[in-house]
């Protein structure tokens, strides 16, 4: 719920979904899960100019902005894992594909190529693999000698796991405890099985864990060069 400019960057991954027509969304509740329910709650109070008449308590909501968006808000457990979380939500998934992401992390992905690379390969999983930024300029030396000063770039990095996945609904049977990490014995027994493939997106990918992140993204919203929007 952190907010990069006047949204948190929930609404910000949100948006990013639903510019490319993924309009319902399941969202696997944690710590402070009160905090985002409240948010969706009172979300057009929020994000939109209204009147209070408190002698009839009657709200009037001026030029409403609403979007197109449907939002399940599934308490899946204050110490669970990621792992955990989603076979919490099989359920609410059902035996349909579904798409996937973290909550702290934007990119300027093309969803439509994602999903179009996830039905092109037709195993399980598919992971967007991503660039990091480098955190440090890099240095060219001989012995004490700078022959290269480089800053820092995505392009110098390896690939990561940068969240955007997609699954098959047989995921679920790689998540047999709800106290498993996604990141490890799942993922790590459908790359071993060939059931998981990386779509390459080496566009801009920017994760949000640390205050030097957050005022990176508030500084590119604030001067208009968001690349996520």
């Amino acid at each position: 719920m952190v907010k990069i400019g006047p949204f948190p960057i929930l609404h910000h991954i949100m948006n990013i979904y639903s510019s490319f027509g993924f309009n319902e969304f399941i969202l696997a509740l944690g710590y402070k899960g009160e905090v985002i329910k409240n948010y969706f709650l009172n979300y057009k109070n929020l994000i939109n100019d209204i009147s209070i008449d408190f002698a009839s308590n009657e709200i009037l909501i001026h030029n409403a902005t609403i979007p197109n968006w449907k939002v399940h808000l599934v308490d899946t457990g204050l110490e669970t894992q990621t792992g955990g979380r989603i076979k919490r939500l099989k359920s609410w998934v059902g035996l349909n594909p579904f798409m996937l992401t973290y909550g702290d992390g934007l990119a300027n992905i093309n969803l439509d190529e994602l999903v179009a690379f996830h039905r092109a390969h037709g195993r399980i999983a598919t992971v967007t693999a991503v660039r990091p930024s480098a955190r440090f300029g890099n240095l060219g030396m001989d012995n004490t000698k700078v022959n290269i000063f480089a800053e820092k770039t995505q392009t110098n990095e390896g690939w990561i796991n940068g969240g955007f996945f997609v699954f098959e609904p047989e995921i679920f049977d790689y998540l047999p405890e709800e106290d498993t990490p996604l990141e490890r014995h799942p993922l790590e027994q459908l790359a071993t099985a060939g059931e998981l493939h990386a779509f390459k997106h080496g566009k801009f990918w920017q994760s949000m864990d640390t205050i030097r992140e957050v005022n990176l993204l508030r500084d590119l919203w604030q001067k208009g060069n968001a690349p996520w929007v």
